[in-house]
C-alpha cells in the first residue's frame, strides 16, 4: 500500500496534504470573474462540505446574475471591488484572465480577504513577488492554483519520491499541448491577456520540475511565437544541481503527448495523459511497470481547496504545498524563457 507523506526536499518547504483532514468551520468563497474555470470551481466546491459560495462578482452584473442563478449563490455584484467589500467573503477565487491577476489579487488582499488565484499566479516574477509581499503584509492566506499537486496521483508520486522507489531522480520530461483554432481575440492568443502556451500550459510540466529538481540554475529555451506576439510552441530545458535535467514543452497549435515520466537512478515513473490530472501512476524498473489507481470523484478542482480550508483552520498564511517562494521562481523561470524566444508583455515593461 503506498503511504500518502511529504516528498524530499527539493529547494521549498513542500508537503502533501493529510487524508485526515475534516472540516472544522464553514468558508465562505466569493469567486472574481465566472467564466468556464469559475463554473468548474463551482462544481468542485459542491463536493466540500464545508465550502460555501456567497458572492460572485464580474465586470458585467448580467454575467454574474447568471452565474448566480446557475449556483444559487445569493450575492452579485457587477464590479470586483463590490465583491471585495463583501464582509460575508472569506476567500476569493480569481479567474479572471491573467493579465488582471495581480489587480484583482491586490484588491482582494487589501480587503483583507484570503486568495486562490489562478495559474500563473502572474504575468512575471516582479507581480509575483508584489502580490507575495502584499498578502504577507496584510497577514492573509494567498496561494496559486497549482490544483495538480492536490490531486490523489500527485499524492502517490510524493510518496514514490520520498521513499526512494526510483532512486535520485536525474531526469523530468513532460509536455502539454494541443491543437487550439486560431483566434486572435481569445486568451490563448491575446497578448493584452497573458496569451501563449508557456503561461498558459507549460505551468504544469513545470510546476512537476520544480515539484521533483526544485529550482532550475540555468535554462535554455526556444520556440516559436506567433503573429499575435504570443508563444504557440515552446521547449525549455531546465538544469539543476548534480547534472539533473527537466525537458518541458507546451503548444496551442500543435497535440503533444501530455504525459510526463521521472527517470531516477534505480527506475521511472510515469504519469500517463493528460500529465497534469492523471488517474494512475505507474512506477516501474527493469522491464517491469507497476500500475497504483488514483482515480476521484469530479473535475478535481476541488482538493486545492480543501487544502486552503486546512490551511486556514491550521492558521497558516501559505500553503506548504505550493508555497509563494515556489510560486515566484516559477515565474522568474517563465521569465527567462520568455526572454530568449522574444514574448513580452506589457507588464514586463519597467514602472
Amino acid at each position: 500500500m503506498v503511504r500518502h507523506g511529504s516528498p524530499p526536499v527539493n529547494g521549498f518547504t513542500v508537503r502533501l496534504p493529510s487524508h485526515d483532514y475534516r472540516p472544522r468551520m464553514t468558508v465562505r468563497w466569493g469567486i472574481a470573474a465566472p467564466g468556464r474555470i469559475a463554473a468548474e470551481f463551482a462544481e468542485g466546491l459542491a463536493l466540500v462540505d464545508d465550502a460555501e459560495i456567497v458572492a460572485v462578482g464580474s465586470r458585467a452584473k448580467e454575467r454574474a446574475d447568471a452565474f448566480g442563478d446557475r449556483f444559487d449563490i445569493p450575492n452579485r455584484y457587477g464590479s470586483y471591488d463590490d465583491l471585495m467589500e463583501d464582509p460575508g467573503v472569506e476567500v476569493v477565487y480569481v479567474a479572471t484572465p491573467h493579465a488582471q491577476h495581480e489587480e484583482v489579487v491586490l484588491r482582494a488582499i487589501a480587503g483583507g480577504k484570503h486568495v486562490l488565484c489562478e495559474k500563473p499566479f502572474a504575468l512575471n516574477a516582479s507581480q509575483a513577488a508584489r502580490m507575495a509581499a502584499a498578502a504577507r503584509d496584510r497577514g492573509v492566506f494567498a496561494m496559486e492554483a497549482l490544483w495538480s499537486r492536490f490531486l490523489p496521483s500527485y499524492r502517490v508520486l510524493a510518496d514514490l519520491l520520498r521513499d526512494e522507489r526510483i532512486g535520485e531522480p536525474m531526469v523530468v520530461e513532460a509536455d502539454f499541448g494541443f491543437r487550439a483554432p486560431f483566434m486572435p481575440e481569445h486568451r490563448l492568443f491575446d497578448l493584452a491577456q497573458g496569451g501563449g502556451a508557456l503561461l498558459d500550459l507549460g505551468i504544469y510540466p513545470l510546476q512537476l520540475c520544480s515539484l521533483v529538481l526544485g529550482t532550475p540554475d540555468h535554462v535554455v529555451g526556444e520556440g516559436h511565437v506567433g503573429e499575435t506576439g504570443a508563444d504557440e510552441q515552446v521547449a525549455a530545458v531546465l538544469h539543476h544541481a548534480r547534472g539533473r535535467l527537466g525537458v518541458i514543452k507546451a503548444a496551442t497549435r500543435v497535440a503533444l503527448t501530455n504525459t510526463a515520466r521521472i527517470s531516477g537512478t534505480d527506475g521511472w515513473i510515469e504519469l500517463p495523459a493528460p500529465m497534469h490530472r492523471p488517474t494512475r501512476v505507474g512506477v516501474g524498473s527493469g522491464n517491469s511497470v507497476d500500475w497504483i489507481d488514483a482515480d476521484y470523484e469530479g473535475g478535481g478542482l476541488r482538493f486545492q481547496a480543501i487544502e486552503v480550508h486546512r490551511c486556514l483552520a491550521a492558521g497558516e498564511r501559505e500553503s506548504p504545498v505550493a508555497p509563494l517562494d515556489e510560486t515566484i521562481a516559477l515565474a522568474r523561470t517563465m521569465d527567462d524563457i520568455r526572454a530568449q524566444i522574444g514574448v513580452v508583455y506589457a507588464a514586463d515593461a519597467p514602472g
